[in-house]
This record gives C-alpha cells, sequence and structure tokens, in this order.
C-alpha cells in the first residue's frame, strides 16, 4: 500500500479531531456555541479533502472506509491500514489537545471530558444507537454519491464536509456526535472510565450505519 495515501489518512483524521475537540473545549465556550462545534470538523474535512484526498480518497473516518467496503468503492484488503492510520491521526490530535488544554490557567474552560460521547445522562442506550446509525448511513450515501462517475465534478469536498456540519447540528445534543470510532476513541482514551466503557456503542453503531448507507448507495448508484 502506498505510504501517501496511508499518511493522508492519518492527517484527514487528525484535523478533524483537532478541529472539533478544538472548538468543544475553546470556541464554543466563548460564544461561538454548537454551531462552532458543528463547523470545526465539517471545514476541516472539506479542506483536508482538497489537499489529501486525492492521494486516498478522503474517508478519514473507520466507518466510511468500512461502509465504502461494503458499496465495493473500497478493497477490504486496504481497509485494516486505513483504520489504523485514522486512529493514529485521531490520537494524536487528541493527545496535543488535551497538552494544550492542561495548560489553561483557571477552571473556565471544559474539562477535556466534553468531548467524550456517552449515554445514559440526557438519551437512553437506543437513541444514541440509533441517531449514530442514522448520521453514519447519511454521510457514506452522501460520500458515494459525491464521488460517483454520475455526480457533477468537483463538489464532493464540499458535499461531504456540509454533511458533516449537518449530521453534527442533528446528532450533538443526542451522543455529542460521533460519527466517527477514531475521534471517539481518542475522546475516550484522555476521558474517564464512562467513556472508555461505553465506546462499544460509538463504533457498533456508526460502522453498521455506514454498511446500511454503503449498500443502498450501491444500488442507488447502480454499481
Amino acid at each position: 500500500m502506498h505510504l501517501r495515501s496511508i499518511t493522508a489518512e492519518a492527517l484527514g483524521s487528525f484535523a478533524y479531531v483537532a478541529a472539533l475537540f478544538a472548538a468543544i473545549l475553546f470556541a464554543a465556550p466563548r460564544d461561538g456555541g454548537l454551531l462552532a462545534v458543528a463547523l470545526a470538523p465539517g471545514l476541516a474535512v472539506f479542506a483536508l479533502y482538497c489537499a489529501v484526498g486525492h492521494h486516498s480518497g478522503g474517508h478519514f473516518n473507520p466507518a466510511v472506509t468500512l461502509g465504502l467496503v461494503a458499496g465495493g468503492r473500497f478493497p477490504p484488503g486496504r481497509a485494516l491500514a486505513y483504520v489504523a492510520a485514522q486512529l493514529a491521526g485521531a490520537l494524536a490530535a487528541a493527545a496535543l489537545i488535551f497538552v494544550i488544554r492542561s495548560g489553561a490557567s483557571g477552571g473556565q474552560w471544559p474539562v477535556f471530558g466534553a468531548t467524550a460521547n456517552t449515554f445514559g445522562g440526557g438519551f437512553s442506550l437506543l437513541s444514541v444507537m440509533l441517531i449514530e446509525w442514522l448520521a453514519a448511513a447519511l454521510l457514506v450515501i452522501v460520500f458515494m454519491g459525491a464521488t460517483s462517475r454520475q455526480a457533477p465534478t468537483g463538489f464532493a469536498a464540499l458535499a461531504v464536509g456540509l454533511t458533516i456540519t449537518m449530521l453534527q447540528l442533528m446528532a450533538l445534543a443526542v451522543s455529542n456526535a460521533a460519527l466517527n470510532p477514531a475521534r471517539a476513541t481518542a475522546a475516550a482514551l484522555f476521558s474517564d472510565f464512562r467513556a472508555l466503557s461505553q465506546l462499544w456503542v460509538f463504533w457498533v453503531a456508526p460502522i453498521l450505519g455506514a454498511v446500511t448507507g454503503g449498500l443502498l448507495a450501491r444500488w442507488l448508484n447502480g454499481e
């Protein structure tokens, strides 16, 4: 496998997580609100898709990679390396933002656990699994549709970035909008035991959703 594609996936995942966690911890408390948290990962994916997506396809998310496998767009033999690169990028970003947050003075900033994905606080396990399943399915449907031969050229990055912003707005109140197992893992490892013990949900639900979306998009696009 080409080293450039692996590096591109790690960079995209890094930018996604760094932008999102920084927005949650630093922008939202300064009157940025949910809009800042929703826009940050969407803009990060848009920018990195334009910058390095031509090397790797611009997945930046294990659920997207596995959804594309289900959709017939990506060879299964390459999926593990992509997922490993995405996890590495997400963990590196979380570590960096954790260090930055640790250097803040006073108690005016949220604790790092604010980035974590959990259930049982405001919404039930079923609600969280459903929103994560739905969000991942929609993301893969848009991804495959925007990158299909029938789609207008040059708009894939914008379509995927805007979709991520939309899905963040949908899911933030319910599950803190994981959508991405690498993102959920990075947050959990730097948060607390509760986040770690519930992490399985944010692998299972997005992957099931992505596979659903991949199969549906494969049929819709006639692939």
